[in-house]
């Protein structure tokens, strides 16, 4: 697989940048009190986002494609464990986004099984 060419990476890494910016629109609109919350979503967001683009990069590297999986999770848990189950915007899209990251982040490790695959390119 050439490098920058995984759809699947460019969806999360799209998703990345949604939840990121979806507390920034959200804070204009009431959310502002609740800065754990615009944290958390950044803070995920960012993550997701970069281990995207590690993973578009490099796609043979597995490790960035479980670390998207893997952040997809935490942002899933991410309202309530943070707290912010009750409002219901940064909920859904925590729940939304993260369920979608691990989903599409796990179709690329179908093609990648039938290739050796390393934890870390060298």
């Amino acid at each position: 697989m050439r490098p920058w060419t995984r759809l699947q990476d460019w969806i999360t890494l799209l998703a990345g940048a949604y939840t990121i910016t979806t507390p920034i629109v959200l804070s204009t609109i009431g959310m502002a009190g609740e800065a754990k919350v615009v944290v958390a979503m950044i803070t995920l967001g960012a993550l997701v986002a970069s281990s995207s683009l590690v993973s578009l990069a490099r796609p043979a590297v597995s490790a960035a494609v479980w670390a998207t999986t893997g952040f997809g999770v935490l942002l899933f848990v991410a309202p309530w464990v943070v707290g912010y189950a009750d409002l219901t915007g940064p909920a859904w899209t925590s729940w939304l986004v993260g369920v979608l990251v691990v989903v599409v982040s796990q179709t690329v490790l179908g093609p990648l099984s039938g290739h050796s695959r390393r934890a870390v390119q060298h």
